[in-house]
């Protein structure tokens, strides 16, 4: 009957479906469930491994840090003093590893190195600038290790800049006055290409020195390290040597007026002396006046400084005094219509002073690493 009250079991309705993906407690180990499980793993793993690489960020920054690094060496020589052999081959082990293992943070440059160094690399890749193996420690003067660092350094420094294409650039070091030996770049080897470990020991007349070196005949040239040579035997204060011979420096080169003090850079250059140049230079014509740059006619110039950094400074200078001076003369209508500066009265404190020095060298030095930095004073 319709008015009579429904029983118990016409009442009760039938339980709602289970919702999709569910599957009951006791079925949590069975073989549907597998899917489920590999799907909690995997996220703990994945938990593990951004832990992990949390923890080894932290340990690189240490590791690449300049203050660990002074630290380590420091105590390396400390334990060198005490003669205890096996925590010095420990510690420079680490020390390698560091060196050969920091990344490469330099702009690439497409171009062949020497001995099949461009096709190992590979054009995209940069080799580090302290590549410096453990072996080659011994063979290294005191403090060579450093200056090849820098000059490599330098080296790609004058790629950054663009000044070094086709062969426009040419720098040595002297690494120290009682072996005469000096630092230079193997013939053939792009600036892009220089590493601490691929820079070339000569004497005063360019014959290499390097035992290694002459087993594997790196060449020299020579034609450019007789200029050199003849720059360090008659100046023992100059250390390093740098060779420019770009568009704007030439034609400065090429000009009767030579620089003019039109700008705030030609200031900042220094004094400059001028020499015909006709692939050597003579005797007579050594330049042995404390001049900071040499002006070879129609040819380019030539940077000389106590230190790489200052021989940076004054190279960095002169090139964009040239640049400037290029520029203004045509805009000008001549020399006669610039406004040339009197040195003596206009010349900044820092002109010359090799304690200013690392005011450009650093800063172009960091903005090559990746940094961002404006152009230095």
């Amino acid at each position: 009957m319709s008015g009579e009250d429904p029983g118990p079991e016409e009442a009760s309705s039938p339980p709602p479906p289970p919702p999709a993906g569910h599957r009951p407690l006791d079925h949590r180990f069975s073989e549907d469930a597998r899917d489920y499980l590999r799907l909690r793993n995997t996220a703990a793993g994945l938990r593990q491994d951004f832990n992990m690489m949390e923890q080894k960020k932290r340990v690189t920054m240490v590791l690449q840090s300049p203050s660990f690094r002074e630290e380590l060496e420091s105590l390396i020589q400390e334990q060198t003093k005490k003669g205890r052999s096996s925590h010095i081959w420990a510690l420079r082990q680490i020390a390698d590893f560091m060196a050969t293992s920091a990344p490469a943070v330099f702009p690439t440059t497409p171009v062949a190195g020497l001995g099949g160094l461009g096709e190992q690399l590979g054009p995209s890749t940069v080799a580090p600038i302290n590549d410096l193996q453990g072996s080659d420690a011994p063979a290294l003067a005191k403090g060579e290790r450093l200056l090849r660092c820098k000059l490599a350094g330098l080296h790609r420094l004058l790629d950054l800049h663009g000044w070094a294409a086709l062969g426009h650039a040419y720098v040595t070091l002297r690494v120290n006055k009682e072996q005469g030996h000096f630092l230079v770049r193997p013939q053939g080897l792009a600036c892009a290409r220089v590493t601490a470990a691929a820079l070339v020991k000569v004497n005063i007349v360019g014959e290499v020195v390097d035992r290694q070196r002459r087993q594997r005949r790196c060449p020299v040239d020579s034609v450019d390290f007789r200029l050199h040579a003849a720059i360090y035997a008659a100046r023992p204060d100059v250390r390093c040597v740098i060779h420019l011979h770009t568009p704007a420096t030439a034609a400065v080169s090429a000009m009767k007026c030579g620089l003019l003090a039109a700008s705030h850079d030609a200031l900042l250059v220094g004094d400059a002396v001028y020499y015909d140049f006709n692939g050597e230079m003579e005797d007579e014509g050594r330049p042995r006046q404390p001049a900071e740059m040499v002006v070879l006619r129609n040819h380019g110039i030539l940077a000389l400084g106590a230190t790489v950094e200052e021989a940076f400074y004054n190279i960095f200078h002169a090139q964009a005094a040239c640049e400037i001076q290029v520029a203004a003369l045509p805009s000008a209508g001549g020399a006669d219509n610039l406004i040339v500066l009197e040195r003596e009265r206009f010349r900044p404190q820092q002109a010359g002073a090799g304690r200013w020095a690392g005011t450009t060298f650093a800063p172009c030095r960091r903005a090559g690493s990746g940094s961002t930095s404006s152009r230095p004073s």
